[in-house]
């Protein structure tokens, strides 16, 4: 989720387990802004982890293994390791000879110990219960060159050969540990080992996996190198209890196999696993699901056994799709509408009960939702991005088992109560809603949203839905989260991948322990076959249910070269071939670099300033927080461009008036090379009066504010589902007494921005709306009732309580008086005009290409800031993007009708002209869709030939147009 680079002060709780029968323990961030999800521990008990996902910084990393405190320290002065070292894994089995590992220098002796039955004990100076032990050799020439560039977090690590080598790949299906004697032959330390590396270096596999349909048979294969035993136990239908059959998979080389009937079609299945689990030090029986699941039954936990190819799961005219999907020229034609399945129907009405909140909603053309995407798309939009779809925790799919509120009781409670609040969080974890930033099973549609979780209804009703989006002239983008997994262990109900290979999934620390600094169980895209399911699953997706683009949740935690192969993979599916036209798919992500990856801490990773030149999009949050003000993480009365900054201040102490005046002034650059598609070489004049490169125009922390390197790299947007929605912000930053029709014309301001700047623009939904959580500022688990979307525009859904207390009591005292005021509420009448002009902005962007421009050398060369250097007036940006004309042979001519435009932002309380001497003589007039604009202020904007003077109303966007031959 989209987010600030500033450093971040994170509270982190640490909850250790008493005792070895309480096999887990978690280290929990408390303060962090972003999504929540609940995992089960063995220990019984259900505790809460939150998201740092609109933040981008550096977050303490916790463990999902019982790791007693005493043992954290390796250099201790302790002679005898305890029995809990071997919850620790802090040396590395980096290839098929070789192990890292931080020995200490007075050891003399070092070994390895493997247990098959999982038995490996620690005495007081020996290692006991082993089956093997082999020495190893200290190599002085330190760890080969191909191992630090895969895991540069070890580069410091000694470097043991094992000298007499058993086979491997039958050690490694056992428990396993390293132990250093000291001179007098006494066991001096011991932990267990991180295979990874090895595995990747002995059994990376590019065959198939999953299920396998062919005309007579239908085969499974499951990629689980470190299992000791692999059975499929096959079950007639969902609910039954008893599995018909159970049958042995045979491995070759870590992949396990069976070729079984045709007749399996239709049935379901999960695998029983024995496999060494690190984090109970014991052999476990896991029943899991196939990781290469397709579909799932009613309650998650069987896979079903389904041919996605069957025409029995295909809407009519489904593999002719690709010919009707709308047209895309270019990726900066793009327009993304950020919306959640269930937000978009849970309220509408006229939608079919059994339907409202899930898939087959979209398919309502009479709804009021449909109807205004389709407005939406007439007017320019060209895609909808879904949040997660796929199949997550938090949400039951049997809707029999949900709970819910009393909506009739709530909406008769006054605007600024706490018991709505408290209803809502009652039944939070219990109810139809969340945000989906849980995954579980990344290949599989989320079954909740199906109108019947059971069977193949989810794939179908999917299907139905993108070509429903499709057919109303919108391509459809999937919010992927492959940076983390909801669930971990051999006894969590939700971990699926940490049951089949224990440890290989799941990216670990120094000491062994998951990292979290995504939230909870981060995966480690630098592991072959990590890196191989996501490829694989973004091609299911893309073929099976014609997805049209990917938003990569979390983007800088997955390595570089895993999205660059990505990008590829997908760019290469062809419509003859794979009826899907590969070269149209768009992929952007957040590229926030923070945790154990930041810097390159575990290898390239895709954060904003790598992934620059791979054509993949990220979220700018430098024109974020220039237009809003502050971050997300700071006070949330700071203001910004848009919200007042030394032109109308509010009660917060932003500090003298010079510096004000200097912060809304590089608050102005920021926005100037951000609506230049943040192109880290474009130059214009900065605020100094000096030619600058967007790259040399810095953030408060020293950082460049532009890292792009062509348009479509830039994702613009001012909001999203994180944080407040656009108006709650306006709310929160503007003068307390500021008019509710003044706070509509700065939400409308804010979206001009966004909608008339270079790169890809980014709308959340609602916030043409004027949507309102009601001041919520993570509403990922606040039900329907603070995240309702009102297509009937009757309300915005202001003052509906105070939002849920856990991430907003602290502001309360904030929120209350604003609530319980009625003038801050937005009539019908706003939200209407609003509506209105956000369809105005997008008419405006698709009237001319100049808008769109494909090429970095095409913006340096139309686009000019002007009203800039010292002497500018504060709060006021105005652009030029000129085309080709008679006068100017050597540029191209892209727009048939427009020469010239010049967009002019007036953030400032009071009308403003200004003077551009080179303009005299030119026959500016105000867009024709502004001069036809319901918004009588708008139409009062003026330019004088004779000075060539702009007027601009008060906190108005006006785009002047030249028209050619004039």
């Amino acid at each position: 989720m989209p987010m600030s680079l500033n450093p971040a002060q994170s509270c982190f709780h640490r909850e250790w387990s008493s005792s070895l029968s309480s096999t887990f323990h978690c280290q929990l961030p408390l303060n962090c802004v972003g999504k929540r999800t609940s995992v089960r521990l063995s220990v019984k008990r259900s505790l809460r982890h939150c998201r740092s996902k609109t933040v981008g910084r550096a977050m303490t990393c916790g463990c999902s293994s019982t790791v007693p405190v005493e043992a954290e320290d390796s250099s201790s002065t302790q002679i005898c390791p305890s029995q809990d070292n071997l919850f620790y894994a802090k040396a590395y089995w980096v290839t098929g000879s070789i192990i890292a590992w931080k020995a200490k220098s007075s050891d003399k002796l070092f070994y390895l110990y493997a247990s098959q039955s999982g038995n490996l004990c620690i005495t007081d100076d020996r290692i006991e219960g082993y089956d093997v032990k082999i020495q190893l050799e200290l190599c002085t020439v330190g760890l080969p060159t191909n191992v630090t560039d895969k895991f540069p977090h070890i580069r410091g690590y000694k470097a043991f050969k094992i000298q007499s080598l058993s086979d491997v790949r039958d050690l490694l299906k056992c428990q396993l540990a390293v132990a250093a004697f000291n001179v007098d032959g006494k066991c001096s330390t011991a932990t267990s080992l991180q295979l990874p590396g090895v595995l990747d270096d002995l059994f990376s596999y590019t065959g198939p996996l999953g299920a396998v349909f062919s005309e007579k048979c239908v085969s499974l294969h499951l990629w689980a190198p470190t299992a000791q035993v692999v059975n499929a136990l096959i079950y007639l239908d969902s609910s039954s209890d008893k599995p018909s059959e159970s049958v042995p998979l045979e491995e070759i080389n870590g992949v396990w196999s069976i070729v079984g009937p045709r007749s399996w079609e239709g049935c379901y299945y999960v695998y029983e696993i024995f496999v060494y689990h690190h984090s109970t030090l014991k052999i476990e029986r896991c029943l899991v699901n196939d990781p290469y699941a397709r579909g799932l039954s009613a309650d998650g936990k069987k896979t079903f056994l389904v041919d996605l190819d069957s025409d029995a799961l295909k809407p009519e005219g489904w593999d002719k799709l690709a010919d009707e999907k709308p047209d895309l020229s270019s990726f900066t034609d793009i327009s993304i509408y950020e919306l959640h399945i269930r937000d978009f129907s849970a309220f509408d009405h006229i939608v079919d009960p059994d339907i409202r909140g899930g898939y087959l909603a979209f398919t309502c053309q009479e709804s009021a939702g449909v109807q205004h995407l389709k407005e939406l798309s007439d007017a320019g939009l060209t895609h909808v991005h879904l949040l997660p779809s796929f199949q997550f925790a938090g949400v039951d799919d049997c809707k029999e088992n949900w709970k819910s509120v009393d909506f009739e009781w709530l909406v008769q409670l006054p605007p600024d109560s706490d018991e709505q609040q408290a209803q809502v969080v009652a039944i939070q974890d219990e109810d139809g809603y969340n945000w989906g930033y849980n995954p579980v099973l990344w290949g599989v549609p989320k079954g909740s949203y199906a109108s019947n979780p059971a069977g193949p209804h989810r794939i179908l009703e999917f299907r139905r839905m993108v070509q429903a989006f499709n057919r109303i002239g919108l391509r459809v983008i999937l919010d992927v989260v492959y940076n983390h997994l909801h669930g971990s262990g051999p006894l969590d109900e939700n971990s699926v991948l940490d049951k089949v290979v224990p440890g290989y999934y799941l990216r670990r620390n120094a000491d062994g322990c998951i990292e979290n600094s995504t939230c909870v169980n981060n995966t480690a895209s630098e592991h072959f076959m990590v890196e191989r399911l996501i490829l694989d699953d973004l091609r299911c997706w893309a073929v099976g249910y014609k997805v049209d683009g990917f938003r990569f949740d979390l983007m800088g935690h997955i390595m570089r070269s895993t999205m660059v192969k990505a990008k590829t993979a997908l760019h290469s599916l062809q419509r003859d071939i794979d009826r899907v036209d590969g070269s149209k798919i768009y992929i952007y992500g957040e590229g926030w670099d923070f945790g154990e990856v930041a810097k390159n801490g575990r290898g390239v990773n895709a954060s904003q300033f790598n992934i620059c030149g791979t054509a993949i999009g990220s979220f700018n949050d430098r024109i974020r927080d220039a237009v809003l003000g502050g971050s997300p993480f700071g006070h949330p009365l700071q203001q910004g461009f848009a919200t007042g900054l030394a032109l109308e201040a509010n009660a917060h102490d932003h500090g003298s008036e010079d510096v004000v005046d200097d912060m809304l002034s590089r608050l102005k650059d920021h926005i100037q090379v951000g609506m230049a598609a943040n192109l880290r070489d474009f130059i214009f004049i900065s605020r100094k009066g000096e030619a600058v490169k967007g790259c040399e125009v810095l953030t408060h922390d020293g950082l460049p504010v532009a890292y792009a390197v062509s348009p479509e790299e830039t994702i613009t947007y001012v909001s999203a589902h994180d944080n407040e929605t656009l108006f709650d912000i306006v709310c929160l930053k503007t003068p307390f007494e500021l008019s509710v029709h003044e706070r509509c014309r700065i939400n409308h301001l804010m979206t001009s921005i966004v909608a008339l700047s270079q790169g890809v623009p980014f709308f959340h939904s609602g916030d043409e709306m004027l949507r309102s959580k009601s001041l919520d500022r993570d509403s990922y688990n606040s039900g329907d009732w603070f995240n309702r979307l009102d297509f009937s525009f009757e309300s915005n859904n202001w003052g509906v309580g105070f939002p849920p207390k856990e991430k907003n009591e602290m502001n309360w005292s904030l929120i209350k008086p604003r609530l319980a005021n009625l003038s801050f509420k937005p009539q019908k009448s706003h939200i209407l005009a609003a509506v209105q002009n956000f369809k105005d902005l997008l008419r405006i962007r698709y009237s001319s290409p100049l808008f769109r421009l494909k090429e970095a050398n095409g913006i340096q060369e139309r686009v000019r800031f002007h009203n800039t250097g010292p002497s500018s007036v504060p709060g006021v940006i105005v652009m030029s993007i000129e085309d080709g004309h008679e006068e100017l042979p050597g540029l191209a001519q892209l727009d048939n009708l427009f020469c010239y435009i010049v967009v002019i932002v007036n953030a400032r309380p009071k009308e403003v002209s200004f003077t551009i001497p080179s303009f005299r003589a030119m026959n500016f007039l105000l867009h024709p869709i502004q001069l036809a604009s319901s918004d009588e202020l708008v139409k009062s904007s003026l330019f004088e030939a004779s000075s060539g003077s702009f007027t601009v109303p008060s906190r108005t966007t006006a785009v002047f147009v030249a028209t050619r031959g004039t």
